[in-house]
């Protein structure tokens, strides 16, 4: 399985994720097969958490790199 591209999504990512993780858990995949799914979830998590810091370094220099807290409208 080859490592996530730039050009795949965060939101696919995390959906072939999930998937692989809920294959896993039946516990019906041959050892080979679940040597190769635990590889590319790791994949998987390492893409996602370096799309999460980039997002969080740009809502940083967004707000004057001050990481503030989220509030909904209408709950201030």
């Amino acid at each position: 399985m080859a490592k996530p591209s730039k050009t795949i999504s965060f939101e696919s990512a995390m959906t072939e994720l999930e998937a692989l993780i809920t294959e896993m858990e039946t516990g019906q995949l041959p050892l080979d097969a679940s040597l190769t799914a635990y590889k590319r979830g790791g994949e998987l998590i390492r893409y996602c958490q370096e799309q999460l810091a980039g997002a969080e370094q740009q809502i940083k220099i967004l707000d004057g790199d001050v990481l503030k807290s989220f509030e909904p409208e209408g709950d201030a």
